[in-house]
């Protein structure tokens, strides 16, 4: 059997696993391959010729499968220490896990035992192996662990087959793939973090080292508040949030439920806004990739209007250079994302010159011809602040010459704590990565392949132009509406679910999917027509 490895042919007898072959090249900090494209465990058994790539948590689906490896093996050690103590894992400040008791508070002593016997399981090497299983099969299993919440998921599983993990006599499922053994977990980190602790695991966009520990106070308390909502509304799991589709006064109160919490949010905006219009003259609005900024920053000017207040919108995008002067990235092409794209000169002067009350012709970006015509005059209005959104706009580069007490700062992002079940928290990220797709299929003529190709990209450049600034804010908004995933997967699943086996975007298809397809649907016509969500799917009156 021949196997190609970095341009290098090798023989190999036989059947062989991915991990014998990576041990035989003595290759070093390998969690995943991929065999022509495709991505497969280490414990996958080759049995024909192949091209090999092997990675590790450099690649985000190396990284993921390292932490549901890891969330694993804690779920294991807890359960040996003492049946009785249920883990929830969520994810949480300084990108990490937050592992927290299902009733009551963790103390210091419970965490030094569970981290001990995570050392331990890790020391003993104890092989993972994949069981596939028969739904009432599964059901007996996670009755014997205690798992309840793992068996509510599974009654909406329309397959009769389950997959799970056994590592010793101990099984569960992440919902992802798994390392081979418990002993290829040898970099991590925790901190005692109440009410539980925090567990550190390498990121890709790190280049696979551990993330340093810092203390987001600002982003900490959203999602603690996100985390008490989903408990309030009972939209925490799957099956909570499946429970209001059963009805249609049930979907009715509880679309109503999310979209007044956006309603309120805005209200309390208004208001804090109001009390400071005297010193307010610049609103700044800055998230990640499909937040809902454009929805946002419209309706947050109709509160502000509500309230006497007329802010005027500026464009960003109208102070972008021309294509030849944009910074370059590591592939040599214009990178548009850079903070140095944009004219920071003139943006930084037009703006004080209209906080201090001076007539600007405003540049406009003709996007056909590549480059800035003379725009617009504005001339502001007492009490009528700035109001400017994009990937920069809380970067204090660009406004260096208003003072600080004269900006307001927000940030919005969806930050939800939906979890599959207790010991499988939804990524923040996942939902945004499933708006865009929506949205770039349906209105931008993007497959979710092109989407998919682009993403790690997007992320690079909002872990370097957007989360620095994040605990600068004055306020964060949260954009998640629980509900919509009950949307969106009408939209993502037929698209998701057309991506051949062999692409190499299946596994990230797939790994969508393994949660997607457990919501149910939900009637459409009850999202109101200034919802946040019709800028994804569609009807939005602030989109053409």
């Amino acid at each position: 059997m021949e196997v190609i490895v970095k341009g290098q042919k090798y023989k190999f007898e036989g059947p062989t696993t991915l991990e014998s072959i990576k041990d035989k090249l003595g290759l070093k900090d390998i969690v995943s391959a991929a065999i022509d494209g495709r991505i497969r465990e280490l414990s996958y058994v080759l049995t024909d010729n192949a091209e090999v790539e092997f990675f590790g948590t450099e690649v985000h689906d190396g990284m993921r499968i390292y932490e549901a490896t890891l969330r694993y093996v804690f779920a294991m050690a807890a359960y040996r220490i003492d049946p009785k103590i249920k883990l929830r894992f969520s994810y949480s400040i300084s990108r990490s896990i937050l592992a927290t008791l299902q009733e009551g508070d963790m103390t210091y002593d419970t965490y030094e035992s569970i981290l001990n016997e995570v050392k331990n399981i890790i020391k003993e090497n104890i092989e993972i192996h994949r069981l596939s299983v028969s739904k009432e099969e599964a059901v007996k299993i996670y009755t014997n662990f205690g798992y309840t919440d793992k068996i509510k998921t599974l009654e909406f599983r329309e397959e009769n087959n389950v997959n799970l993990y056994q590592a010793g006599n101990y099984v569960n499922y992440m919902f992802s793939y798994m390392l081979p053994r418990t002993g290829y977990l040898t970099l991590f980190d925790t901190k005692f973090y109440t009410p539980g602790f925090l567990i550190f695991f390498p990121r890709a966009e790190l280049g696979g080292k551990l993330p340093e520990f810092t203390d987001q106070k600002t982003f900490g308390k959203v999602l603690k508040g996100a985390y008490k909502w989903g408990k309030i509304i009972g939209g925490d799991t799957i099956a909570n949030i499946n429970q209001h589709t059963e009805t249609r006064d049930k979907q009715v109160d509880f679309v109503n439920l999310c979209e007044t919490r956006h309603n309120d949010q805005l209200a309390e905006l208004g208001l804090m806004i109001a009390s400071q219009i005297d010193d307010i003259k610049l609103i700044a609005v800055a998230g990640p990739s499909s937040s809902g900024k454009t929805t946002f920053t419209n309706r947050l000017r109709i509160e502000l209007m509500a309230h006497g207040i007329k802010p005027r919108m500026i464009s960003m995008d109208d102070y972008y250079k021309p294509k030849s002067e944009a910074p370059l990235d590591a592939d040599g092409k214009p990178d548009l994302e850079h903070v140095e794209a944009l004219d920071i000169d003139r943006f930084n002067r037009d703006m004080a010159d209209l906080v201090q009350g001076k007539e600007v012709r405003l540049p406009k970006f003709d996007f056909k011809a590549g480059k800035r015509v003379e725009g617009h005059l504005m001339k502001l209005e007492k009490g009528s602040p700035i109001l400017i959104e994009g990937i920069h706009a809380l970067n204090d580069r660009l406004t260096s010459l208003i003072p600080s007490h004269q900006k307001f700062k927000i940030f919005i992002a969806p930050q939800t704590q939906i979890h599959i079940d207790e010991h499988n928290p939804i990524s923040l990220t996942d939902l945004r990565l499933l708006r865009r797709m929506v949205r770039d299929q349906r209105y931008r003529n993007t497959s979710v392949t092109q989407t998919l190709d682009m993403w790690p990209s997007v992320r690079r450049g909002e872990f370097k132009w957007i989360y620095p600034h994040q605990e600068g804010a004055n306020y964060v908004f949260n954009s998640e509406l629980t509900y919509e995933l009950l949307v969106l997967k009408k939209y993502a699943m037929p698209h998701l679910s057309q991506i051949p086996r062999n692409d190499k975007h299946f596994i990230a298809a797939n790994r969508l999917m393994k949660f997607l397809k457990y919501f149910k649907d939900i009637d459409e016509k009850l999202i109101p027509s200034n919802s946040l969500l019709l800028e994804f799917i569609g009807g939005s009156p602030f989109h053409d």
